[in-house]
């Protein structure tokens, strides 16, 4: 599954990327800005097994990389919940810093969120920011994202607790 976005492309990791994942994945800053799963330094093993496992996810497409003229420098990506949740899913994003302040990261929500409207049995999109991450706020407001909730002292990240905005897109 491929996503035509005006200046990018969503498709699916594959191998051959792992070296422009590492080249524009390995930042303090991308990784501050995320989940600890997300690994800081980032290795061509961890390239490796990222594309492995993004590869055997199946379908719907869960896991995209944001290609710039024919090379992944970024991703966009949607976690379904399950349970009560079910009709639930989150979005998760990072770009190269290379690239950052062009609304090339806000085009890659606009379509993701769409596919996964159309795509998925799903009624609700949220995303979580780190209190200290304006410019991700701001690409959610321009995906048509609303602000929720400050969740108090909800992460810990960076030796620090802080809170966590939520932001929310409903079906």
């Amino acid at each position: 599954m491929e996503i035509q976005c005006p200046r990018v492309l969503l498709r699916p990791w594959r191998r051959g990327d792992e070296p422009a994942l590492v080249r524009h994945a390995d930042n303090r800053k991308i990784w501050r800005n995320l989940r600890d799963r997300f690994p800081h330094p980032y290795t061509a093993r961890d390239a490796e097994d990222w594309i492995r496992t993004a590869e055997g996810q199946g379908e719907p497409t869960l896991s995209f990389a944001i290609v710039l003229d024919g090379e992944p420098v970024g991703a966009v990506g949607l976690e379904r919940f399950a349970d009560v949740e079910r009709r639930v899913a989150e979005i998760g994003y990072w770009l190269s810093e290379a690239h950052w302040g062009k609304g090339l990261v806000t085009e890659a929500v606009i379509a993701a969120s769409a596919y996964a409207f159309a795509t998925l049995d799903i009624d609700r999109l949220h995303a979580g920011v780190f209190e200290w991450n304006p410019a991700s706020c701001r690409v959610l407001e321009k995906a048509g994202y609303r602000f929720e909730a400050r969740l108090r002292k909800s992460v810990f990240k960076d030796g620090r607790t802080i809170d966590r905005l939520l932001y929310v897109r409903f079906r």
